[in-house]
């Protein structure tokens, strides 16, 4: 097995899918918007924030890349010689809306992880055949206080759905050029994110 990524449009399952996986392989969850959330508060100087949107994907970006490649080897196991074999069979799975890989690639690279799909498992979520009314009532059942977009009224979630299908179908291009193995989330979720387990049970 391999620490795994997750990443794709908003509501496509990425959150569910990750505690999935932690309760049913014993991964660990790291949220790349608590991450982003973090350096907001900590070093504000950094300009990482949510809401911030690209310019806090492409800050995080050197953070995300280094920490994935000190604690991830081909067998996902953790690379720090002083460990002796502590990160031994502790898995993670690092979930988020997006990640800029031309930045975290080269850095990659700095840990002899060439080629990502040999070292991660590189799930896409993307929910292309939802309609924007769709979208705007899964986000209207299933949002919380700990959503941006929590309080959002009609017209501004309308707004973020039309984005966000737009995004949905450019990001599934993106996605494959890196590696990702893409699932469409649309139409019986729940049996999706049952078949995304047995495929890491299989080392897709």
């Amino acid at each position: 097995m391999k620490n795994i990524i997750i990443t794709g449009t908003g509501r496509a399952g990425k959150s569910t899918l990750a505690r999935k996986i932690k309760d049913e392989l014993n991964y660990f969850v790291i949220n790349n918007d608590k991450l982003v959330a973090a350096f907001g508060e900590a070093y504000p100087q950094l300009n990482i924030y949510i809401g911030n949107g690209n310019e806090s994907i492409k800050n995080i970006a050197p953070f995300v890349g280094h920490f994935l490649g000190m604690f991830s080897s081909p067998d996902g196991r953790g690379l720090f010689p002083y460990t002796h074999g502590a990160l031994k069979n502790n898995f993670f799975v690092l979930e988020g809306w997006s990640f800029d890989f031309e930045q975290i690639l080269p850095i990659l690279k700095m840990y002899g992880i060439e080629d990502m799909k040999k070292h991660f498992t590189l799930i896409g979520l993307v929910a292309n055949e939802k309609t924007v009314d769709e979208l705007v009532g899964d986000m209207k059942k299933h949002d919380t206080k700990h959503d941006w977009t929590y309080g959002f009224d009609d017209d501004d979630l309308r707004k973020l759905a039309e984005e966000n299908l737009s995004y949905s179908r450019y990001l599934s291009d993106y996605l494959i050029k890196y590696g990702f193995i893409i699932y469409d989330t649309s139409k019986e979720r729940e049996q999706i994110m049952d078949k995304i387990i047995e495929d890491i049970k299989l080392n897709i």
